[in-house]
């Protein structure tokens, strides 16, 4: 299917034509039809043998009170057939619709010259095709028409076939967002939703969500030109119904999306055609799809700005939008969206800094380009942007510019070697102390750029420099590995640890560096001591007592019951009771409870 909008001055003749070429009435109202005068949108298609698809029409209001809801027809369609009546030639509207389509970068159309029975229609095609030409509509197709006679109607018809056949296939892949432009209720069924699919495809079943996010809404009918169907592609006009908890809420304007791939922004920068952006009034109304949204201009160049809107949209870089004055008194000028999650401007400067760089900007998604602003990003909001992922994620779902991640991996080691000289005892700088002092918003980004830092290794929450064997320790530690040498199960007692000045601090840093190994809260003993235990304990009789254990290995009872309860947890022994133990056999006893540094233990990475 394809779908175009008309357009054209009001009282030219458009939803005669649509009659004309579909055989359907295109306006809905008793009193459009009794008035003569189209009041909303209608919708009407035909099939063309030449296209061979059907070929569906949104039918637009030309009065000008009615431009929004000419908006609200345009914005979501690719195409037009703009209307201008032979007899009366180029109208006002005529001027403000060919500004609406050139604000929206509309590149396709066909030119009809209606009522050519009743006069000359070539004056009136020359001056019409020459202004359709210098807009980017550009050089089109016209023909000279009559609904009445039926003049020209075959030819029409072959002139809307090729443009139609022009038109780029979108992608059936690509996230759903569809601008709805009517919601009703039908009897038996629920709330019924239609708009024009611009891209991807909808399927019975699908789950969407509204425009904020906090309305899952389910697909559980689906019609394209009046016939069900179990799915429908873009570009089609189509008839959704939903169920959902606030469906009985949707109405024009309001938007459907596939879940998790958009976000929505209320502060956007644009680039605006036409006119310097220093002469738009302070608030205009944004037109995007079917939506009209009142927003603040600030202008931050010559043709950039930027927009806040008073609702939140969904939208994405490359957007088309107008920016139209309620009441039309200036021309609609249209808005590429070149950043829709832009950076806040408060510091003095900020504005003129930022309107150089959006200069630079061309509004087309650029991954690799959006990846070297943002330096790092979430791969998900990058998408939810319109940007495709340029590279693969360096951490979870965080994408990083290259050159960026090279200079926070340098920072993080120039962090640790300094955290290491002003804490010589202390076991390395804590990771989320790491975090923070880079500026990071998740932990991960800094465990893998420890992993890709060859200067770096990581263990038990802290960072440390590869090349540090172990930090400058006090004399005195030497002097507990000592006393430990001649009886290696007689921990030091407190008294002792005070005497030689090792407080918990340096205990600690001691340990870290694997010249002690904690048992329990200040019982401390030499790295492998625990495998040594354990091997003393096999050669007594199975199973055995706290008693005959502490005899064993020649220690107390304030040393044998933290030792036995942390042999009990690396699985070197196991109770059998209340008051005896047996040490346990297989790879969990001996070497597998030995001691290792920080940072090369299992489950340190």
């Amino acid at each position: 299917m394809r779908v175009l909008a008309t357009a054209g001055h009001v009282d030219h003749g458009k939803s005669a034509l649509v009659r004309a070429l579909t055989g359907m009435e295109p306006d809905r109202y008793e009193e459009e039809r009794r008035r003569g005068l189209t009041l909303d949108l209608g919708f009407v298609w035909t099939r063309l043998d030449a296209l061979g698809d059907h070929l569906a029409f949104v039918d637009v209001p030309g009065h000008e009170r009615f431009v929004p809801t000419m908006l609200a027809g345009v914005g979501p369609v690719p195409a037009v057939l703009f209307v201008v009546a032979a007899d009366q030639g180029w109208q006002p509207q005529s001027q403000e619709h060919l500004a609406v389509l050139d604000a929206l970068g509309v590149r396709h159309a066909v030119l009809a010259v209606t009522r050519s029975d009743l006069a000359d229609p070539e004056p009136v095609r020359a001056d019409a095709v020459e202004r359709l030409a210098d807009t980017s509509l550009g050089t089109v197709a016209s023909v000279a028409v009559s609904a009445v006679t039926g003049t020209g109607l075959d030819e029409l018809r072959a002139a809307l076939a090729r443009m139609a056949a022009e038109l780029p296939a979108p992608d059936p892949a690509a996230d759903v967002r569809l601008w709805l432009d009517r919601a009703f209720t039908v009897r038996g069924h629920g709330t019924v939703v239609t708009g024009t699919l611009g891209a991807g495809t909808l399927r019975l079943g699908d789950r969407l969500v509204t425009g904020d996010g906090s309305a899952p809404l389910r697909v559980r009918g689906l019609q394209s030109l009046h016939e069900d169907r179990e799915a429908v592609s873009g570009v089609a006009r189509v008839a959704v119904n939903v169920h959902g908890q606030g469906d009985a809420g949707l109405r024009r304007g309001q938007v459907l999306l596939t879940p998790e791939r958009w976000r929505e922004t209320e502060v956007i920068d644009v680039r605006v055609n036409g006119a310097p952006v220093a002469g738009l009034p302070r608030r205009v109304t944004l037109h995007i799809g079917t939506a009209a949204v009142p927003v603040t201009v600030r202008p931050l160049g010559t043709d950039t700005a930027r927009l806040t809107l008073a609702r939140p949209l969904p939208l994405r870089i490359g957007d088309r939008a107008v920016l139209r004055e309620p009441g039309g008194t200036r021309t609609p000028q249209g808005v590429t969206v070149l950043d829709v999650r832009p950076p806040r401007l408060t510091r003095r400067g900020a504005g003129r800094a930022r309107a150089a760089e959006l200069a630079a900007l061309t509004g087309r998604p650029d991954g690799a380009a959006e990846l070297r602003r943002r330096k790092l990003v979430r791969r998900a909001d990058l998408t939810a942007m319109g940007v495709a992922a340029p590279a693969d994620p360096v951490a979870g779902d965080w994408l990083a510019d290259a050159a960026y991640w090279r200079d926070l991996r340098d920072r993080l080691a120039t962090e640790v070697a300094r955290h290491a000289r002003a804490h010589p005892l202390e076991p390395g700088l804590p990771t989320e102390a790491a975090r923070r002092l880079l500026g990071l918003s998740d932990r991960a980004l800094v465990d893998a750029l420890a992993e890709a830092c060859p200067r770096l290794r990581c263990g038990q929450g802290r960072l440390y420099a590869s090349d540090d064997s172990r930090p400058d320790l006090p004399p005195s530690v030497d002097a507990v590995r000592r006393d430990l040498a001649r009886n290696p199960f007689r921990a030091p007692e407190a008294g002792r640890l005070a005497a030689l000045g090792l407080d918990r601090r340096t205990l600690a840093a001691a340990v870290a560096a694997g010249a002690l190994l904690r048992i329990a809260d200040g019982i401390v003993l030499l790295p492998g001591a625990d495998a040594e235990a354990a091997a003393v304990l096999a050669t007594l009789p199975q199973p055995f007592t706290l008693s005959e254990a502490r005899r064993a290995l020649d220690t107390t009872r304030r040393v044998a019951v933290p030792l036995l309860e942390f042999l009990d947890a690396r699985g070197s022994t196991e109770r059998v009771d209340d008051q005896r133990r047996r040490c346990r056999p297989g790879p969990g006893s001996g070497g597998a409870a030995e001691s290792r540094r920080p940072g090369t233990a299992r489950g340190d990475d």
